[in-house]
C-alpha cells in the first residue's frame, strides 16, 4: 500500500486549476471526521487503496492533491463532505442591559449544552455543526428564543476559511461520534505510518502506474494491517 505523507497542491490554486482542466480525477472521499486525522487508510472512488500519514498537526483540506500522473493526466484529489453549520450571532447582546445579556448568555449555553452540540466561539459568532436535520436545530433555537441572539445556516465548506485549523478540527471533528479514538489507537498499535520496503507490485487503478508521476508520498509499501 502506498503511503502519502504530503500534498502536491490544491485544486483551487490557479496553477493547478489550469493543469487539471480536462484531467481525470480519482476522488478520495473523506468524511468531516476523516479530514481531521493526519493518519488513516482509505480507498479512492476508483478503488485505489491509500494510506495517509501527514506530519503531526496537519490535516487534509478539500481539494488537496495527493497524486498527479502527468502523461495520463490523472490526479487523486480529496473531496471533503462537511455538515452544515449554524451561525449564532451574539452581537445583539451588546445592546441589552448587562444583567439581561448575562442571562441570555446562560440561556444560550444551556440550549446548546442540553443538545450536546459542539461549538466554537469566535468574536461575537458561535459556530455549531448541524449533524441533524436543520429544521430540528431551528426548532430548538426558536423554542429557547434567546434575546439578542439570531441564527442562520451555512454550508460547512463556506465557513471553513473563517476558522483556524484547530477550530475546524474541534468543530467538525466533534460533529461525528463513535469510537474514533479507539480506531486511531489501533492504527498506532499496529505501527501504521512506519515505512516498509518489502517491494511488491503495483495494481492497476484509474491513475495507473505508468508515465511521469508526482506523488505526495514516501516511496514504499506498507504491510497489511
Amino acid at each position: 500500500m502506498e503511503i502519502f505523507d504530503s500534498v502536491l497542491g490544491n485544486a483551487a490554486d490557479a496553477d493547478w486549476k489550469r493543469r487539471l482542466e480536462g484531467a481525470r480525477i480519482d476522488w478520495l472521499e473523506l468524511s468531516q471526521w476523516d479530514a481531521q486525522k493526519n493518519r488513516f487508510r482509505k480507498a479512492t472512488a476508483g478503488g485505489r487503496p491509500m494510506a495517509v500519514a501527514l506530519e503531526r498537526g496537519h490535516s487534509l483540506r478539500n481539494g488537496d492533491i495527493l497524486d498527479w500522473n502527468e502523461e495520463e493526466r490523472c490526479a487523486v484529489v480529496c473531496r471533503i463532505r462537511l455538515c452544515p453549520v449554524m451561525l449564532l450571532d451574539m452581537s445583539g447582546l451588546a445592546s441589552l442591559p448587562a444583567e439581561d445579556a448575562l442571562a441570555s448568555s446562560v440561556r444560550l449555553g444551556h440550549a446548546l449544552g442540553n443538545q450536546h452540540w459542539p461549538a466554537v466561539v469566535k468574536g461575537s459568532t458561535v459556530f455549531v455543526p448541524v449533524s441533524t436535520d436543520k429544521n430540528v436545530a431551528a426548532s430548538v433555537m426558536d423554542t429557547h428564543a434567546v434575546p439578542g441572539v439570531s441564527y442562520v445556516f451555512a454550508a460547512g465548506e463556506d465557513v471553513l476559511d473563517l476558522l483556524d485549523e484547530h477550530e475546524a478540527r474541534r468543530l467538525f471533528g466533534g460533529a461525528e461520534q463513535g469510537g474514533h479514538s479507539h480506531e486511531h489507537e489501533a492504527l498506532l498499535s499496529h505501527g501504521f505510518g512506519r515505512e516498509h520496503r518489502h517491494g511488491g507490485g503495483h495494481h492497476e487503478h484509474p491513475c495507473g502506474p505508468h508515465g511521469r508521476r508526482h506523488r505526495g508520498r514516501r516511496h514504499g509499501h506498507h504491510k497489511e494491517l
